[in-house]
């Protein structure tokens, strides 16, 4: 059994290591932040050594469940957004900082603390190179309303090709003498940008929403 030093340097490195992931989900402003990130490690520091003491020879059973109880508090972080799923990063954070938190109450310090470093990477560096990865595709959603012409829509769909973007086309309406299309649109923010300048400045258009 761990000494009551031992347990309180557990118990620190896991706010230590939990404020570091958690600083930088709050300077994001993310919905999970330094509290809860620090909250995330201790609790699962504070679980792994419990089941030390409660179970010792089968410690595993009450911190394997961390797994569980962590999932149902990443799921609460995802939500639909309008073309893609956002909170992903700061589910799969919290997992990580489970993680940690466990490593550190088994006293596996070095690993953890390698562990805090790369997930701090990730999320710091690795985000410019996903910046640069979505400026080079990106979808986005379309929606043009016209007035009625057969071949308005094949009209805009001409477009997206002459602005080497690949689209979808999602629904068409007609209501009176105005004609709606919206289409998912895939391509580099260049050519988003390019056909976004274009459409705005067809007097055609009645409505465009992008």
């Amino acid at each position: 059994m761990p000494s009551t030093e031992t347990i309180l340097l557990r118990i620190v490195l896991a706010i230590i290591a939990g404020g570091i992931i958690g600083g930088e989900r709050e300077y994001r402003s993310k919905s999970a932040g330094f509290r809860t990130i620090i909250l995330i490690s201790i609790g699962s520091c504070l679980f792994t050594l419990f089941s030390a003491f409660i179970s010792p020879s089968t410690p595993d059973r009450i911190a394997s469940n961390i797994v569980t109880g962590i999932g149902f508090l990443g799921a609460g972080v995802i939500f639909r957004g309008d073309n893609r799923v956002n909170g992903l990063t700061t589910a799969a954070t919290i997992w990580a900082a489970a993680a940690i938190g466990m490593g550190i109450g088994a006293g596996y310090y070095l690993y953890s603390f390698i562990a805090c470093l790369s997930a701090l990477l990730v999320l710091v560096l690795f985000m410019k190179l996903e910046n640069i990865i979505d400026k080079l595709s990106q979808t986005r959603n379309y929606k043009i309303v016209c007035e009625y012409n057969d071949e308005k829509l094949k009209y805009y769909e001409e477009r997206f090709v002459h602005h080497h973007l690949k689209f979808k086309r999602n629904t068409q309406k007609r209501k009176d003498d105005e004609l709606t299309g919206i289409w998912i649109v895939q391509g580099a923010e260049r050519n988003h940008d390019l056909f976004i300048r274009e459409t705005m400045n067809d007097n055609t258009v009645k409505e465009f929403e992008f």
